[in-house]
Protein backbone atom coordinates (compact mmCIF):
# COMPACT_ATOMS: atom_id res chain seq x y z
CA UNK A 1 0.00 0.00 0.00
CA UNK A 2 1.41 3.49 -0.99
CA UNK A 3 1.83 6.24 1.73
CA UNK A 4 -0.69 8.53 0.08
CA UNK A 5 -3.37 5.30 -0.01
CA UNK A 6 -2.83 4.79 4.10
CA UNK A 7 -3.60 8.63 4.77
CA UNK A 8 -6.46 8.80 2.47
CA UNK A 9 -7.60 5.36 4.31
CA UNK A 10 -6.54 6.08 8.02
CA UNK A 11 -6.10 10.11 7.67
CA UNK A 12 -2.72 10.22 9.53
CA UNK A 13 0.31 7.83 8.64
CA UNK A 14 2.58 6.85 11.53
CA UNK A 15 6.23 5.56 9.70
CA UNK A 16 9.80 4.79 11.24
CA UNK A 17 12.90 4.69 10.63
CA UNK A 18 14.77 1.58 10.86
CA UNK A 19 18.88 1.03 10.09
CA UNK A 20 19.86 -2.04 8.69
CA UNK A 21 22.86 -3.59 10.53
CA UNK A 22 26.79 -3.45 9.86
CA UNK A 23 26.37 -7.33 8.61
CA UNK A 24 24.99 -10.36 7.48
CA UNK A 25 22.80 -10.92 10.32
CA UNK A 26 19.72 -9.26 10.07
CA UNK A 27 17.92 -10.93 12.89
CA UNK A 28 17.93 -8.41 15.68
CA UNK A 29 16.60 -5.53 12.48
CA UNK A 30 13.47 -8.18 11.73
CA UNK A 31 13.00 -8.54 15.54
CA UNK A 32 12.61 -4.54 16.39
CA UNK A 33 10.61 -4.37 12.65
CA UNK A 34 8.08 -6.96 14.06
CA UNK A 35 7.94 -5.27 17.48
CA UNK A 36 6.99 -2.35 15.43
CA UNK A 37 5.16 -3.49 13.18
CA UNK A 38 1.33 -3.13 14.92
CA UNK A 39 2.28 0.29 15.94
CA UNK A 40 3.50 1.84 12.48
CA UNK A 41 1.95 1.94 9.02
CA UNK A 42 5.49 0.98 7.11
CA UNK A 43 9.24 0.72 8.20
CA UNK A 44 11.90 3.14 6.49
CA UNK A 45 14.96 0.96 5.63
CA UNK A 46 17.47 3.37 5.29
CA UNK A 47 20.30 3.20 2.43
CA UNK A 48 24.02 4.02 4.21
CA UNK A 49 23.13 6.61 6.22
CA UNK A 50 25.36 9.11 7.23
CA UNK A 51 27.71 7.40 4.36
CA UNK A 52 28.20 4.01 6.48
CA UNK A 53 28.54 0.76 4.67
CA UNK A 54 25.74 -1.04 6.26
CA UNK A 55 23.15 -4.29 4.70
CA UNK A 56 21.32 -2.49 2.00
CA UNK A 57 17.75 -1.52 1.88
CA UNK A 58 16.50 -3.88 -1.01
CA UNK A 59 17.07 -7.06 0.63
CA UNK A 60 15.66 -5.81 4.15
CA UNK A 61 12.66 -4.08 2.37
CA UNK A 62 11.78 -7.79 0.31
CA UNK A 63 12.26 -9.66 4.14
CA UNK A 64 9.63 -7.11 5.52
CA UNK A 65 7.63 -7.58 2.69
CA UNK A 66 7.50 -11.64 3.13
CA UNK A 67 6.48 -10.97 7.02
CA UNK A 68 3.77 -8.45 5.93
CA UNK A 69 5.27 -5.68 6.88
CA UNK A 70 4.93 -3.06 4.47
CA UNK A 71 8.44 -0.97 3.79
CA UNK A 72 9.58 1.95 2.33
CA UNK A 73 12.51 1.54 0.48
CA UNK A 74 15.46 4.42 0.64
CA UNK A 75 17.20 5.21 -2.04
CA UNK A 76 20.29 7.54 -2.29
CA UNK A 77 22.22 8.51 -5.50
CA UNK A 78 25.42 8.59 -3.59
CA UNK A 79 26.97 5.14 -4.61
CA UNK A 80 25.35 4.18 -8.57
CA UNK A 81 25.40 5.77 -11.32
CA UNK A 82 21.75 6.29 -13.42
CA UNK A 83 21.76 2.06 -15.25
CA UNK A 84 22.59 0.90 -11.45
CA UNK A 85 19.78 3.31 -9.73
CA UNK A 86 17.33 2.39 -12.34
CA UNK A 87 18.14 -1.47 -12.42
CA UNK A 88 17.38 -0.84 -8.19
CA UNK A 89 14.00 0.61 -8.75
CA UNK A 90 13.08 -2.29 -11.17
CA UNK A 91 14.18 -4.77 -8.79
CA UNK A 92 12.08 -3.13 -5.84
CA UNK A 93 9.14 -3.42 -8.16
CA UNK A 94 9.47 -6.83 -9.10
CA UNK A 95 9.94 -7.73 -5.22
CA UNK A 96 6.55 -5.60 -4.65
CA UNK A 97 7.68 -2.99 -2.72
CA UNK A 98 5.59 0.10 -3.25
CA UNK A 99 7.19 2.93 -1.88
CA UNK A 100 10.43 4.49 -2.65
CA UNK A 101 12.32 7.80 -0.84
CA UNK A 102 14.51 9.52 -3.46
CA UNK A 103 17.26 10.94 -1.59
CA UNK A 104 21.02 12.46 -3.23
CA UNK A 105 22.72 11.04 0.02
CA UNK A 106 25.29 12.37 2.54
CA UNK A 107 28.80 12.49 1.16
CA UNK A 108 31.24 9.63 1.86
CA UNK A 109 33.51 12.05 3.57
CA UNK A 110 30.98 11.93 6.88
CA UNK A 111 31.23 8.28 6.31
CA UNK A 112 33.34 5.04 7.42
CA UNK A 113 34.97 4.82 4.08
CA UNK A 114 35.82 8.45 3.30
CA UNK A 115 38.46 7.56 0.49
CA UNK A 116 35.43 5.64 -1.07
CA UNK A 117 34.79 7.70 -4.79
CA UNK A 118 31.28 9.32 -4.33
CA UNK A 119 28.75 8.54 -7.68
CA UNK A 120 26.10 11.59 -7.43
CA UNK A 121 25.48 10.51 -11.26
CA UNK A 122 21.84 11.69 -10.41
CA UNK A 123 20.57 13.78 -7.49
CA UNK A 124 17.24 13.58 -5.81
CA UNK A 125 14.80 15.38 -8.47
CA UNK A 126 16.67 13.26 -11.55
CA UNK A 127 16.12 10.24 -9.07
CA UNK A 128 12.27 10.97 -8.93
CA UNK A 129 12.25 11.70 -12.64
CA UNK A 130 13.87 8.22 -13.41
CA UNK A 131 11.45 6.62 -11.26
CA UNK A 132 8.02 8.44 -13.40
CA UNK A 133 10.19 7.20 -16.44
CA UNK A 134 10.13 3.65 -15.54
CA UNK A 135 6.55 4.24 -14.52
CA UNK A 136 5.42 4.96 -17.66
CA UNK A 137 7.10 2.37 -18.89
CA UNK A 138 10.91 3.92 -20.36
CA UNK A 139 14.20 4.56 -19.21
CA UNK A 140 15.70 7.70 -18.93
CA UNK A 141 17.03 7.45 -22.65
CA UNK A 142 13.47 7.12 -23.69
CA UNK A 143 13.66 3.11 -24.46
CA UNK A 144 10.93 1.21 -23.77
CA UNK A 145 10.46 -1.25 -21.08
CA UNK A 146 8.83 -4.73 -21.54
CA UNK A 147 7.12 -3.92 -18.32
CA UNK A 148 6.22 -0.29 -16.31
CA UNK A 149 7.65 -0.44 -13.16
CA UNK A 150 4.61 0.18 -10.37
CA UNK A 151 6.44 2.53 -7.53
CA UNK A 152 4.84 5.30 -5.75
CA UNK A 153 7.90 7.94 -5.27
CA UNK A 154 8.63 10.29 -2.27
CA UNK A 155 10.94 13.11 -1.12
CA UNK A 156 12.42 14.47 1.89
CA UNK A 157 12.22 18.15 2.40
CA UNK A 158 13.96 20.54 5.35
CA UNK A 159 12.00 22.71 7.32
CA UNK A 160 14.45 23.59 9.27
CA UNK A 161 15.88 25.32 6.05
CA UNK A 162 16.80 29.72 6.53
CA UNK A 163 15.52 31.10 4.35
CA UNK A 164 13.08 28.30 3.58
CA UNK A 165 12.16 29.73 -0.03
CA UNK A 166 14.80 27.67 -1.72
CA UNK A 167 13.47 24.43 0.02
CA UNK A 168 9.90 25.34 -0.98
CA UNK A 169 11.02 26.21 -4.28
CA UNK A 170 13.01 22.82 -4.21
CA UNK A 171 10.07 20.62 -2.84
CA UNK A 172 8.23 22.14 -5.79
CA UNK A 173 10.13 20.36 -7.92
CA UNK A 174 9.98 17.44 -6.49
CA UNK A 175 6.56 17.15 -6.97
CA UNK A 176 6.72 18.26 -10.78
CA UNK A 177 9.36 15.37 -11.12
CA UNK A 178 6.68 13.12 -9.49
CA UNK A 179 7.07 12.71 -5.65
CA UNK A 180 3.85 11.26 -4.21
CA UNK A 181 4.73 12.29 -1.09
CA UNK A 182 7.10 14.18 1.46
CA UNK A 183 8.88 13.01 5.12
CA UNK A 184 10.71 15.82 6.15
CA UNK A 185 13.94 16.52 8.20
CA UNK A 186 13.67 15.91 11.79
CA UNK A 187 11.45 19.30 12.97
CA UNK A 188 11.55 20.78 16.83
CA UNK A 189 9.38 24.23 15.82
CA UNK A 190 6.18 23.16 14.19
CA UNK A 191 6.02 26.39 12.78
CA UNK A 192 8.94 25.90 10.81
CA UNK A 193 6.64 23.46 9.18
CA UNK A 194 4.09 25.42 8.58
CA UNK A 195 4.73 26.95 5.34
CA UNK A 196 5.71 23.39 3.72
CA UNK A 197 2.04 21.75 4.82
CA UNK A 198 0.70 24.69 3.00
CA UNK A 199 2.76 23.70 -0.27
CA UNK A 200 2.03 20.09 0.40
CA UNK A 201 -1.48 20.76 0.22
CA UNK A 202 -1.51 22.73 -2.48
CA UNK A 203 0.59 19.86 -4.79
CA UNK A 204 -1.64 17.22 -3.31
CA UNK A 205 1.01 15.52 -1.52
CA UNK A 206 1.16 14.13 1.64
CA UNK A 207 3.36 15.47 4.29
CA UNK A 208 4.89 13.01 7.18
CA UNK A 209 6.77 15.22 10.26
CA UNK A 210 9.75 13.73 11.53
CA UNK A 211 10.17 13.45 14.48
CA UNK A 212 13.39 12.80 16.28
CA UNK A 213 13.61 11.18 19.54
CA UNK A 214 16.36 12.37 21.69
CA UNK A 215 17.55 10.28 24.98
CA UNK A 216 19.93 13.05 26.63
CA UNK A 217 22.03 16.49 26.47
CA UNK A 218 24.75 14.53 24.72
CA UNK A 219 22.03 13.65 21.85
CA UNK A 220 21.33 16.81 21.37
CA UNK A 221 24.83 17.53 21.18
CA UNK A 222 25.51 15.49 18.81
CA UNK A 223 22.81 16.34 16.51
CA UNK A 224 23.85 20.02 16.11
CA UNK A 225 27.37 19.32 15.60
CA UNK A 226 27.08 16.03 13.22
CA UNK A 227 23.91 15.58 11.80
CA UNK A 228 23.29 18.01 8.72
CA UNK A 229 20.17 20.25 8.38
CA UNK A 230 18.68 19.37 11.98
CA UNK A 231 19.41 22.01 14.78
CA UNK A 232 18.04 21.35 18.60
CA UNK A 233 17.16 24.34 19.81
CA UNK A 234 18.22 25.07 23.38
CA UNK A 235 15.41 25.32 25.28
CA UNK A 236 15.06 21.67 24.51
CA UNK A 237 18.66 20.50 25.26
CA UNK A 238 17.93 22.40 28.21
CA UNK A 239 15.08 20.24 28.96
CA UNK A 240 16.96 17.60 28.70
CA UNK A 241 20.31 18.78 30.24
CA UNK A 242 17.68 19.37 34.03
CA UNK A 243 15.19 16.23 33.58
CA UNK A 244 15.86 13.76 36.35
CA UNK A 245 15.04 10.95 33.58
CA UNK A 246 16.15 12.34 30.09
CA UNK A 247 14.81 9.58 28.10
CA UNK A 248 11.51 10.01 29.34
CA UNK A 249 11.47 13.77 29.23
CA UNK A 250 13.01 13.15 25.20
CA UNK A 251 9.59 10.89 24.70
CA UNK A 252 7.82 13.54 26.20
CA UNK A 253 8.86 16.28 23.53
CA UNK A 254 8.59 13.81 20.63
CA UNK A 255 5.08 13.14 22.43
CA UNK A 256 3.83 17.08 22.39
CA UNK A 257 5.34 17.11 18.83
CA UNK A 258 3.25 14.49 17.49
CA UNK A 259 0.27 15.58 18.84
CA UNK A 260 0.69 19.42 17.72
CA UNK A 261 1.44 17.76 14.30
CA UNK A 262 -1.81 15.95 13.93
CA UNK A 263 -3.68 19.11 14.15
CA UNK A 264 -1.87 20.22 10.27
CA UNK A 265 -0.58 17.56 8.55
CA UNK A 266 -0.79 13.87 7.27
CA UNK A 267 1.43 11.82 9.29
CA UNK A 268 4.38 11.51 11.37
CA UNK A 269 7.81 10.04 11.13
CA UNK A 270 10.06 8.42 13.89
CA UNK A 271 13.30 8.81 13.68
CA UNK A 272 15.93 7.52 16.77
CA UNK A 273 13.11 5.32 18.38
CA UNK A 274 13.50 1.30 18.72
CA UNK A 275 10.18 -0.65 19.39
CA UNK A 276 10.09 -0.11 23.50
CA UNK A 277 11.11 3.91 23.16
CA UNK A 278 8.34 4.30 19.50
CA UNK A 279 5.45 2.38 21.54
CA UNK A 280 5.99 5.09 24.86
CA UNK A 281 6.11 7.97 22.20
CA UNK A 282 3.04 6.52 20.35
CA UNK A 283 1.50 5.66 23.65
CA UNK A 284 1.44 9.17 24.90
CA UNK A 285 0.73 11.49 21.52
CA UNK A 286 -2.38 9.36 22.05
CA UNK A 287 -2.21 6.47 19.60
CA UNK A 288 -3.18 3.24 20.16
CA UNK A 289 -1.82 -0.14 19.39
CA UNK A 290 -3.53 -0.81 16.07
CA UNK A 291 -3.08 2.53 14.67
CA UNK A 292 -0.66 1.06 12.34
CA UNK A 293 -0.03 -1.89 10.52
CA UNK A 294 -1.61 -1.23 7.82
CA UNK A 295 -1.86 -3.69 5.02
Amino acid sequence: MTIPEIVTRKGFAVTVELTPPKGADCRSFLQAAGELAPWVDAINVTDGPSAVMRLGSLSLCHLLREKGIEPVLQLACRDRNRIALQAELLNASVLGIDNVLCLTGDHVALGDHPDARACFDLDSVSLLEAVTRLNSGTDLCGHTLTGPAGLCPGAAVNPNASPAEPQLLKMRRKAQAGARFFQTQAVFEMSRLRPFVEVAGELKAPILVGVLVLTSRGSARFVNEHVSGVRVPERVAAELEEAADPLSRGIQIAADLIREARGFCQGVHLMNAGPKTAERVLRKAGLTKGNGGAK
